[in-house]
């Protein structure tokens, strides 16, 4: 039998050859990307847990549903307030003399940013210009007050009776009408017949709504805007029309240099003797820039409870400006002006 050798082609051999390395090589860089992708897998961190949105109440868009939730609310923290002081009370109860302070809670009064102005009352310069300014000689006994109350022009009712009641507070003070003179005018009137102080009140509306305090006869004068006034009609529990004693006078909270000089602006409205027997104290209170006014009789319940009766009227100043010398809105000097935007624009700083 013979046997015939067949020839075989080189060229395809090397082909088959290569087309083995090439699948070999793709399926290498496949794997290589597969075990990349794994690993990158891997090293990507877990999703955190999605948690449900907040819920407010002022998405409620019920008006009487979202009110109702709402105080819903205010009754559980108010709730939880109370848990907490019982739980506190009793501590301290088992813990007596060994327990902590009590926490002084924040308040915009005592965050207030300290003030350069701040007035010490045993500095030497301090002490100086009390005693050589306009009211050191009501200061050291050689005046007495005497107050002329006059209001705008064409006054109403209103602004009428509040100026009668503040006359019936301040001891020596006179209520005229204005009948159109300018103040110009009124001011060597007033210096001419010994008075110390002028007082205009304006109104707009109807309403009181402006102070212009001007101590005579040099000055300074002070501009104050004038709010919430309620006379003694307007006011519940009020005690009897007050007498003609002399009140006392309390002062609280002007600590500055331009808040001591308007304390002293108002202390010498009141005469320096007071009389006790009356028990009328006549407060200007001093909180954010706001001076409150008040106007009490204190009674004696026994030998060591006392009450105070308000007797009206109330009101509330917000000082504007304050200028030296008589009034003077052309020509006069302004020692300080309110700046709302500049002066309002943090809260914990205040002018007085």
């Amino acid at each position: 039998m013979d046997i015939t050798e067949v020839p075989t082609d080189q060229s395809s051999k090397g082909k088959k050859k290569k087309n083995k390395k090439s699948v070999k090589a793709k399926t290498k860089a496949e794997n290589m990307e597969v075990e990349k992708q794994s690993s990158a897998v891997e090293k990507k961190p877990e999703p955190a847990a999605t948690f449900p949105p907040t819920f407010s109440v002022s998405e409620i868009k019920n008006k009487q549903r979202r009110h109702l939730m709402f105080m819903k609310f205010k009754q559980e923290k108010r709730k939880q307030k109370l848990q907490l002081r019982k739980k506190r009370r009793k501590e301290r109860e088992a813990l007596g003399d060994k327990a902590p302070p009590k926490e002084v809670p924040k308040t915009i009064e005592n965050q207030r940013v300290f003030d350069e102005t701040t007035v010490d009352p045993e500095d030497e310069e301090v002490a100086f210009d009390e005693g050589t300014d306009e009211f050191s000689a009501y200061f050291n006994g050689l005046t007495n007050p005497k107050v002329l109350i006059t209001t705008s022009d064409r006054p109403r009712g209103r602004t009428m009776k509040f100026c009668e009641q503040l006359a019936t507070v301040i001891p020596n003070a006179h209520v005229y009408y204005r009948r159109g003179l300018a103040l110009k005018r009124i001011i060597p009137q007033c210096v001419a017949r010994n008075f110390t102080y002028m007082m205009v009140i304006n109104e707009d509306r109807q309403v009181p709504n402006g102070l212009v305090l001007c101590h005579l006869p040099d000055g300074p004068t002070a501009h104050f805007k004038v709010s919430s006034v309620r006379l003694r009609k307007e006011m519940k529990r009020r005690g009897k029309e007050p007498t003609e004693h002399y009140p006392e006078v309390i002062l609280n909270n002007f600590s500055t240099r331009l808040g001591h000089s308007i304390g002293r602006l108002f202390a010498a409205l009141f005469p320096q003797n007071p009389q006790f027997v009356g028990r009328q104290v006549a407060t200007f209170h001093n909180q954010r820039d706001f001076v409150f006014f008040r106007f009490h009789r204190y009674i004696f319940k026994n030998e060591k409870k006392v009450g105070i009766q308000e007797l009206g009227p109330r009101f509330t100043l917000k000082l504007r400006s304050l200028q030296k010398g008589t009034f003077d809105s052309k020509y006069g000097e302004y020692e300080w002006v309110l700046k709302r935007h500049e002066m309002d624009a943090c809260r914990r700083k205040f002018q007085l």
